[in-house]
């Protein structure tokens, strides 16, 4: 039995489990927007991990999942508990069977996908750039700085920047223009805030989805910096299926087994020269968009790897 979790309507979640069924692979859903009615407990007995997670009625042993995939939203934003006062027992009910689930997950046996404790680098940009390049692969040339006077000097030695978030929030990757200097407010702006810039890297796109050991790889050709959001400028973005150099392939799958996760979306630009550049691993990709605009199976390698087929 494969466990889940998340909101059933959302593309990901939804393509994996279609892929599951068609398989005749035993799964339930955890539908976080239900968490009023589940209940979930659990122990460690003897070295072994005990406990039921009941779902609209039914009674579910945790013992029964072989495999399980969480892409959780935050509980505090469900729209369920938008009128529930910050310390109302709805509210604690959610955290506390939110904190449960996400514990037993990063304990649980069999596979996994992933594991909220070895999702941590995603939090720090700077730091999982170290992890990145520890994998053999390039990063951009990076200045993080709150100085006007540094960012000037980076921007005279590179010519072209973009500046980005450190954090794991999500952010649009602009471009700091030629002709966009910082009057004395930005400027005051930096200097309260550290802000990530990093040398801009020319060339297309290329997402690699890791599952296990299989890489998944997508070109996307865009005009926009971010092509995310090139749409919001009336800008095209093409995606299309990609052969990636084995070597490259394969530093792909060591990366994503340094950092102890078993399905990974793998940012990657490479430039005219053939250079390669990795921007960064996410740890919870939203694969469906690269499934939908380019036809890419990962739904379908997602749930064989949750079923045990591959590495």
């Amino acid at each position: 039995m494969i466990l889940l979790a998340g909101i059933p309507s959302e593309p990901p979640l939804a393509m994996l489990k279609a892929r599951l069924d068609e398989m005749g692979a035993p799964s339930v859903v955890f539908n976080q927007r239900d968490v009023a009615e589940a209940r979930l407990c659990w122990s460690t007995v003897g070295g072994r991990l005990e406990g039921q997670l009941s779902l609209g009625g039914a009674v579910h042993a945790l013992g029964e999942f072989t495999a399980t995939y969480a892409r959780l939203m935050d509980d505090r934003l469900l729209p369920e508990l938008d009128a529930e006062p910050p310390d109302s027992p709805a509210r604690r009910h959610s955290r506390r069977l939110h904190e449960l689930l996400v514990q037993w997950i990063d304990v649980a046996p069999g596979r996994v996908v992933n594991r909220f404790r070895l999702m941590g680098s995603n939090g720090s940009k700077p730091y999982q750039a170290q992890l990145i390049r520890r994998a053999g692969l390039r990063v951009p040339e990076t200045l993080i700085t709150n100085d006007p006077e540094r960012l000037a000097e980076f921007r005279r030695r590179h010519k072209r920047i973009v500046f980005k978030s450190i954090s794991g929030i999500r952010s649009i990757v602009t471009e700091l223009e030629a002709g966009d200097e910082l009057d004395e407010r930005r400027a005051e702006a930096l200097r309260a805030c550290p802000v990530q810039f990093q040398a801009y890297v020319p060339g297309f796109d290329v997402r690699a989805h890791v599952i296990g050991d299989e890489v998944i790889a997508t070109r996307v050709d865009s005009a926009g910096t971010d092509y995310r959001y090139a749409a919001r400028d009336g800008l095209e973005t093409v995606l299309q299926p990609w052969h990636l150099d084995p070597r490259l392939a394969a530093a792909c799958v060591v990366l994503s087994s340094a950092l102890g996760l078993a399905f990974t979306g793998i940012d990657l630009r490479i430039t005219p020269d053939g250079e390669v550049y990795c921007f960064e691993v996410n740890p919870s990709p939203a694969y469906s968009y690269y499934e939908a605009n380019a036809g890419q199976p990962i739904s379908q390698a997602l749930a064989r790897y949750l079923v045990g087929e591959g590495g």
